[in-house]
């Protein structure tokens, strides 16, 4: 990391006036070496719209109101990787870098993103994993080794050393900060770079990461036998989904010590589902038979195989409103995709044929390299000042909540017995009532909102930041600039919840979010709906 000096000094010489090439395709094709190519460069006049290329399937909304900023697109061809990424320079650029992360199996340039971090002022630079696709649809990674290990960590990392050089080629001036923010795929992606390449960010932010990816994906399709065929006795309908939810929340809720439809402390409930058991004076649509509940139970347990080895932990209570693994008549594509093209067992391969076998093989072959399990390289990333900035969702029914508390405690354990105090550079928020990544059941209303990556894009297609908060009590990005630049480490963060999540609305409910493992504590007195009236403990 440059020494503060360095940065004082490259800031001294920032103007914005100082542009060495301009917005326009052979003009920027200059700045790149021969692998490179500019697709094409456009202008864009504050307030306007980016218009995303009908190509460009995986995020297909254009974001709107931009700042001022050169849009560019570029294609690379480098031996086996081949990969795109796009950047929007800022005409009133602040200085600053930003990455920003993808979804599930997804190709394509997440402009929406890219819009929200440029509302910051800073470069933005989005890949596309080096294929194109839609979130779900895994197909593209059938024997084709070199876009997994493009979708694993080479694109990012290209994308992110070619974007930089872009940047400061254009501004003709350094880059004085760098950072990342993704979100599940694009949480793990944060991880798996700063583990393999500790120099690409001075601050990393990961939601809800898809790090365990070797038994992540396994387990998205083992979760999903619990369930099938849903023509069985054993098949929990989706109808009972809410019902289910209702008894926990019922249950549950009160266990942080308040009752408000949000339930902050899953682990301290003692949920017993047998009050959901149909007897003969129950209506039959709103309860379990026996079989059924011995699914709910598997639903809850963690995933133990052969030998009583660990896979996966478990979905956690409050996580019933998102149970989208659990509700189909095949298991989610997110599991079988990776089975069948991943691990190239082929398209023929159904998931009545999933055995401990698929983990086993998942271990042996990590497609892509794409695991984020290298604890020990993060101390490189500590030793170089970096900061990583982790959070999740308690109510996520497409990760579960658990693996992040896993990845905690894997760190730690790894790093504490060398003397490293995990505090100084890493940092880990729950958030009770949020689903993955973004939002909240309409039966919840939990404070989700912070600017996390995607959640801009949730409120509308011109937000950047925390309308009317703009600060670093409740931005995660902004903190992770404090932490970085200044070196304010974040205690809590604010979430914020609007009546219908939109800009129009009024602000319905604000809480901290706690720095792992504390947890949020109401002090009894004054609105619970005002953060004020909450701490850490």
């Amino acid at each position: 990391m440059r020494t503060t000096q360095a940065r004082l000094a490259a800031a001294a010489a920032l103007t914005s006036g100082a542009v060495a090439i301009t917005c326009d395709k052979a003009s920027l094709q200059s700045a790149f070496p021969s692998i490179a190519t500019v697709d094409f460069a456009e202008w864009l006049p504050a307030n306007s719209t980016f218009n995303v290329p009908k190509a460009d399937i995986a995020y297909p909304v254009s974001p709107t109101q931009l700042r001022a900023a050169c849009a560019v697109q570029v294609s690379v061809k480098n031996g086996t990787s081949n990969y795109g990424f796009g950047v929007f320079l800022p005409d009133d650029w602040n200085g600053r870098f930003l990455a920003v992360g993808n979804g599930g199996f997804a190709g394509g340039i997440n402009w929406l993103d890219m819009a929200a971090g440029l509302g910051y002022g800073m470069a933005v630079m989005s890949t596309d994993t080096g294929h194109n696709s839609t979130t779900s649809n895994g197909k593209w990674a059938y024997h084709n080794e070199g876009a997994l290990l493009d979708w694993g960590y080479r694109a990012m990392h290209g994308s992110t050393v070619l974007a930089k050089q872009l940047t400061t080629a254009y501004y003709s001036n350094p880059i004085l900060y760098s950072y990342y923010s993704g979100c599940s795929t694009g949480g793990r992606q944060g991880l798996r770079n700063l583990q393999l390449y500790p120099e690409d960010f001075d601050g990393v932010v990961a939601g809800a990461p898809a790090w365990w990816t070797n038994h992540l994906q396994p387990w998205t399709t083992k979760i999903g036998t619990y369930n099938l065929p849903n023509t069985s006795a054993h098949h929990i309908s989706p109808a009972l989904f809410p019902v289910i939810g209702a008894e926990v929340m019922r249950q549950c809720d009160g266990a942080d010590g308040v009752v408000d439809t949000i339930i902050s402390n899953p682990n301290a409930c003692d949920f017993n589902p047998d009050t959901l058991l149909c007897t003969p004076a129950k209506n039959q649509s709103m309860c379990l038979t026996p079989p059924q509940l011995s699914t709910l139970r598997q639903i809850y347990s963690d995933y133990v195989d052969t030998n009583q080895t660990f896979v996966f932990p478990h979905l956690w209570l409050g996580s019933e409103a998102q149970w989208v693994l659990l509700s189909g008549n095949q298991p989610n594509n997110l599991g079988d995709d990776y089975v069948k093209y991943f691990l190239n067992r082929g398209p023929q391969w159904q998931w009545q044929d999933f055995d401990y076998g698929v983990v086993q093989q998942a271990d042996a072959e990590d497609p892509g390299n794409a695991t984020a399990d290298d604890f020990e390289a993060l101390s490189a990333f500590n030793a170089r000042g970096g900061k990583l900035l982790h959070y999740h969702g308690m109510g996520d029914g497409l990760i579960a909540t658990g693996s992040s508390v896993y990845l905690y405690s894997k760190i730690l354990e790894t790093l504490a017995p060398k003397g490293v105090n995990l505090d100084s550079f890493y940092r880990f928020f729950l958030v009770p009532g949020m689903q993955h990544c973004t939002g909240t059941a309409n039966t919840v209303n939990a404070p989700w909102y912070f600017a996390g990556a995607n959640q801009a894009a949730t409120l509308s297609t011109s937000v950047s930041g925390v309308p009317g908060f703009r600060d670093a009590k409740h931005d995660v990005l902004l903190a992770m600039m404090e932490w970085v630049e200044k070196g304010v480490a974040p205690t809590e963060i604010i979430a914020t919840k609007w009546v219908n999540d939109t800009l129009q609305d009024k602000v319905m409910r604000q809480r901290p979010l706690c720095m792992w493992p504390k947890k949020q504590k109401w002090s009894g007195k004054g609105d619970v709906n005002e953060a004020s009236t909450w701490s850490c403990e």
